[in-house]
């Protein structure tokens, strides 16, 4: 299975989002990817902590498999489920399932649905089994800290 580079924390990871992703979070610490480099939420965000949750990781995702790949190796069609989580403290530990396609061929599958679609021996069964096919699925564990 293919895997992705973690995102360093040399840079404070609330500039990195709102430079990036143009979202003004309330957050300081790391990525996430142990108890030890959590992304602590502060308080007085908008929204629910889960909510919060579940954008940071998304946007992690991002950085990982589209924004600092080269052009021809970046994924797409990135979505995530949250699969688990468990609260140790003040800290969460959340599982996600992360799908995506790599961007160029989900353009060529996206070009072939808009162009076929309408023609009665389009095999859209077919179509929909070669996407599944090209979908990389993998799970992450994100480590957030809240701060209430």
């Amino acid at each position: 299975m293919r895997t992705f580079k973690e995102i360093e924390a040399n840079d404070s990871i609330r500039e990195v989002v709102k430079v990036a992703f143009n979202s003004d979070l309330k957050i300081s610490g790391a990525w996430g990817y142990s108890k030890e480099s959590s992304t602590v939420i502060e308080a007085g965000n908008e929204g629910t902590v889960a909510q919060i949750e579940f954008t940071l990781a998304t946007m992690r995702a991002y950085l990982e498999m589209n924004m600092t790949l080269d052009e021809d190796e970046r994924y797409g069609a990135i979505n995530l489920n949250e699969r688990s989580r468990e609260t140790i403290d003040d800290f969460e530990k959340v599982k996600y399932e992360i799908s995506a396609i790599k961007e160029l061929e989900y353009k060529i599958f996206i070009d072939e649905y808009k162009e076929k679609f309408e023609e009665a021996n389009f095999d859209i069964t077919g179509h929909f089994n070669r996407r599944k096919e090209a979908t990389l699925k993998r799970e992450v564990i994100y480590w957030f800290k809240i701060e209430r």
